[in-house]
């Protein structure tokens, strides 16, 4: 037997005996849709006659409904918040951050001493820019530092070579 879906999306086939003659819920698998199944070709008017039957044999007696009033609802605007989501004081009252207004802050940084850190990043340039003033005041001095000690002639050359070798060593690594 081949049973359509009421969407008219998709066909199934069944076998001649699932269904019975009183009717099965199916359910498409396709769409999802839920219908009630008779039998192809065994529809008959019988059923739908004798339910009439049993309507029309059966007058119940009618009962005036009192109707009660609906409850009109009422229509209110939305509330507008008292106070901002984003306000100092409702960030401290719901979630504890304590957020001060910039009038507030210039005179709290005004009455305070002023804690200045420097920072590592900060200070790793400073020694760095020491360095490579320090070691060029030491080149360009090279002739008179020697003259007026001339036991640091050794040093210094191999302060030289040293830097010359870090230098080719950095460059490599970079190339």
């Amino acid at each position: 037997m081949i049973i359509t879906c009421n969407c008219g999306e998709k066909k199934f086939t069944l076998p001649d005996n699932s269904i019975p003659a009183s009717g099965r819920l199916v359910q498409c698998g396709f769409c999802g849709l839920k219908w009630k199944q008779f039998p192809v070709g065994e529809v008959t008017q019988q059923q739908s006659i004798s339910r009439l039957q049993k309507v029309v044999a059966k007058p119940q007696p009618t009962q005036q409904k009192i109707q009660k009033p609906k409850k009109v609802k009422k229509i209110t605007s939305k509330k507008s918040r008292e106070i901002s989501l984003y306000s100092p004081e409702y960030l401290a009252k719901k979630h504890g951050i304590k957020i001060s207004d910039t009038i507030t802050q210039k005179s709290v940084k005004s009455n305070e001493k002023k804690n200045v850190s420097f920072g590592f990043f900060n200070s790793l340039i400073l020694l760095i820019f020491l360095i490579i003033s320090i070691s060029r005041i030491i080149y360009f001095t090279q002739d008179f530092i020697i003259n007026i000690f001339p036991i640091s002639e050794t040093y210094l050359n191999y302060f030289f070579e040293s830097a010359r070798n870090i230098f080719e060593i950095w460059k490599n690594l970079i190339i």
